[in-house]
Formats: C-alpha cells, sequence, structure tokens
C-alpha cells in the first residue's frame, strides 16, 4: 500500500490546563502511529468511521457529529479516515 496522506491538526488552545486541536482528515488520511500522553476527550464534527491500527489489532470506529467519547492516557494508534468523505473532530487533551 502507497503513502497515506497525513490529517491536519490545528492547535486552538494551547495552556496550562488543556491542549484543543482541530483534526481534519482526508478520506485514507492518518495521523501516524502515537502514544497519547494525557487523558483526551474527542468531539466528532461530523459522522463517519475511524480504523484505528493499535497494538491489539485493527478496530473501526464510528462516529457521530457532536458525540464526545473520553479515552485514558497511555493509548497507542495511528487513526485512519475509513470513509470516503473528510472526517473532523475536536481533541481536548488534559493536562
Amino acid at each position: 500500500m502507497g503513502q497515506r496522506a497525513q490529517a491536519v491538526a490545528t492547535v486552538q488552545v494551547d495552556n496550562e490546563r488543556v491542549i484543543v486541536t482541530e483534526w481534519r482528515f482526508a478520506p485514507g488520511a492518518e495521523t501516524g502511529a502515537h502514544c497519547h500522553g494525557y487523558d483526551y476527550v474527542v468531539v466528532p464534527m461530523t459522522n463517519g468511521t475511524l480504523l484505528l491500527e493499535t497494538p491489539e489489532g485493527d478496530k473501526h470506529a464510528p462516529l457521530v457529529a457532536g458525540q464526545a467519547y473520553f479515552r485514558k492516557a497511555g493509548v497507542e494508534h495511528n487513526v485512519i479516515n475509513a470513509s470516503d468523505h473528510e472526517v473532523v473532530f475536536v481533541e481536548t487533551e488534559i493536562k
């Protein structure tokens, strides 16, 4: 498989308490493998499906616009847009 496009991250807030980042994924775009250093909340702005490449194997995660979810620090994955349209979410990391 060829190189995937990179998701576009725009940091909106970075202060002593939180980091708020808007993530935009073209179809097939990825974040690249990473490990979360902070607990975080994701609020999808669009519906869609993410493919999560994890140490435990691949998982699909449906996104519903406006339906927030929380994850603990230490999550390891590569996040890929498995939808046929742009997917956007806002991630708030809690320092």
